[in-house]
């Protein structure tokens, strides 16, 4: 188990679509195992592999998140690998959405309500599943960075400029 380095924009690798993972061997499952370490270590409730430099087609999540009854001691978490939204249903925003490769910035962001996943499961098995609420958000924003895009690609032109001068100017002064 090893904690990643997690990619920080403007890295151009997180910008691009991540392919298909064709098998699930050694290699994919301790990805997985690490990228469920990197999560809970950076804190957070999702990480796709672009964000730890693997261009795969994997995502991890939480499964407590949003849960009022968690204490955050448990570190459980669940694997998708190769995941597509299948439907998707009504509207609701994302309020103060941030992202572990988007540092120090959260936007409201419209996404979905509900949405129907399919996916392999780290075993290999198919898996449909319909998620709302956070974890509806967290399937959208995290397959998103699958296809390479960023949170920020979901906000108003004068946001994401405004956020880029910020950042630019940030690592000017570095």
């Amino acid at each position: 188990m090893t904690i990643r380095n997690i990619l920080t924009y403007p890295e151009k690798s997180l910008m691009q679509p991540s392919a298909k993972v064709e098998s699930i061997d050694d290699e994919i499952r301790t990805l997985i195992t690490d990228m469920g370490e990197t999560m809970f270590d950076a804190p957070g409730v999702g990480l796709a592999a672009p964000q730890v430099g693997v261009n795969k087609r994997v995502i991890v999540y939480n499964i407590h998140a949003g849960n009022p009854d968690d204490d955050g001691s448990t570190n459980e978490f669940k694997a998708l690998i190769n995941p597509e939204i299948l439907e998707a249903s009504g509207s609701i925003i994302s309020e103060k959405e941030a992202c572990l490769s988007v540092v120090d910035y959260s936007a409201d962001v419209k996404r979905y309500e509900t949405v129907v996943v399919k996916a392999l499961n780290i075993d290999g098995n198919t898996i449909e599943f319909k998620a709302d609420g956070i974890l509806s958000v967290i399937m959208q924003h995290e397959i998103d960075h699958l296809d390479g895009i960023l949170f920020i690609n979901r906000i108003s032109v004068l946001k994401r400029s405004l956020y880029k001068k910020k950042l630019a100017k940030e690592l000017n002064s570095n």
